[in-house]
Formats: C-alpha cells, sequence, structure tokens
C-alpha cells in the first residue's frame, strides 16, 4: 500500500482582478501582461490545449527554460482536476512572479484536497503529484468555499 503524505493547505486570499495574490504578496497586473487565464473542459484532453497556453506564456516571457517542467506539472494538474473534480470546466491560471518564475494554477469545484503519495514501484498511478513535487519550487492547495486550487511554482534562471 503507497505511503500517504498528507500537506497542509497555504492559504492564498481570492482577490478579483487586477491584483492578484501570490503568498499573500500582490502582484499588479493592471495591463494582463503578467497573467494568462484560461476555463478548460473538465477532460483529460484539456492538457494539450494547457500546455499551449503555458508554452506560449512562458515563450512571451522570456522564461523558455521553464516550459519543459511547467508543461509537465499543468499536464498533471488538469489530469488530477478532471479526474476528481465535480463540475464541467476547471480555470487554468498562470501568473508570471519577478523576473525568474511562474505560478501555475488549476481551479475546480472539487473539496477533496490533494495528497501526496509514494506509490510502489507497481502501482499503475498516484505519481502525478509526486511529479509536481519534484519539478516545482513550492507547491500547495487553498481550499476554496465551493472547491480549491492547486497550484505550483517554478523558478530558475536561464
Amino acid at each position: 500500500m503507497a505511503e500517504r503524505i498528507e500537506l497542509p493547505a497555504r492559504t492564498m486570499p481570492v482577490v478579483e482582478p487586477p491584483a492578484v495574490m501570490v503568498t499573500s504578496r500582490p502582484l499588479r497586473v493592471a495591463d494582463g501582461t503578467g497573467v494568462r487565464t484560461e476555463t478548460l473542459p473538465r477532460r483529460a484532453e484539456s492538457a494539450v490545449t494547457g500546455r499551449r497556453i503555458v508554452r506560449e506564456a512562458l515563450q512571451d516571457w522570456a522564461l523558455g527554460h521553464l516550459v519543459d517542467a511547467a508543461e509537465l506539472v499543468v499536464t498533471e494538474l488538469i489530469a488530477n482536476a478532471a479526474q476528481h473534480a465535480r463540475h464541467d470546466s476547471v480555470r487554468l491560471t498562470v501568473l508570471r512572479i519577478e523576473s525568474d518564475g511562474v505560478h501555475v494554477a488549476v481551479t475546480d469545484r472539487s473539496r477533496r484536497m490533494p495528497v501526496l503519495r509514494r506509490p510502489g514501484l507497481a502501482a499503475q498511478a498516484g505519481r502525478g503529484l509526486g511529479i509536481v513535487d519534484s519539478l516545482s519550487a513550492a507547491w500547495g492547495y487553498d481550499p476554496l468555499p465551493w472547491g480549491k486550487r492547486v497550484w505550483a511554482e517554478l523558478r530558475g534562471s536561464a
């Protein structure tokens, strides 16, 4: 049986644009240049669109060195939401943080919080959040009144 590791929630305030809160620090993106967001169908196939959105955003922001890791993270977050959420859509947000990083988040309407598992070698599933954990500088989730936001931060210089 895979070991279950419970992670504490790291709560971020819910703020309407143009101010976006990340780790309790407002980032002003009034002109939209530092944020991309899209509502996607709650299907595993939406990961293709999610990867395109994150790739284009990172290339526009001269963060191309983060594309491979960010695409994998977004794929896992969307796949988890597609499997566990209840509503017919999810929300992908890609936010530039400082000069060398990106914050990606998938918001869904499930109150079931993510659990990082350590599956055995023969396990067929359960590795998604382990991938997110290994590729990101930080990750977590924010409980919302109607669901949750699962996020990851990727950083690094070119």
